[in-house]
């Protein structure tokens, strides 16, 4: 058994976006990502092999898809599914706060 916080052991300074795993197990793995004021570099397109929903626990987010014409903006609570291979970047994160994000990717059967 394992009890944690996703809002524990965060650093004063983030000069990098800050990626822990939680929990891995049979096609699935549980990441808690925590940003603040960072976003994914011009160009750059995550087209990952699993799937990867989302919930944004805490701070805000915008989220840029490829082919939608409005970014998602993210608000705590708020969660977004994202298949396998849909291209998509992180385009904003708070500055002010720590974005705390909980991924879980995923294989479907």
């Amino acid at each position: 058994m394992t009890i944690g916080n996703l809002f524990a052991s965060i650093p004063d300074s983030l000069p990098d976006e800050l990626v822990d795993e939680i929990v891995t197990g049979n096609g699935f793995r549980v990441e808690r990502i925590v940003s603040k004021g960072h976003a994914s570099p011009d160009g750059f397109w995550y087209d990952q092999e699993q799937h990867e929903w989302v919930l944004l626990a805490k701070g805000a987010a915008r989220l840029r898809i490829d082919g939608v014409d409005q970014p998602v903006e993210l608000l705590p609570g708020m969660h977004i599914n994202l298949p396998a291979h849909l291209k998509h970047r992180v385009e904003w994160t708070k500055e002010d706060e720590e974005t705390v994000w909980l991924a879980i990717f995923y294989q479907t059967m």
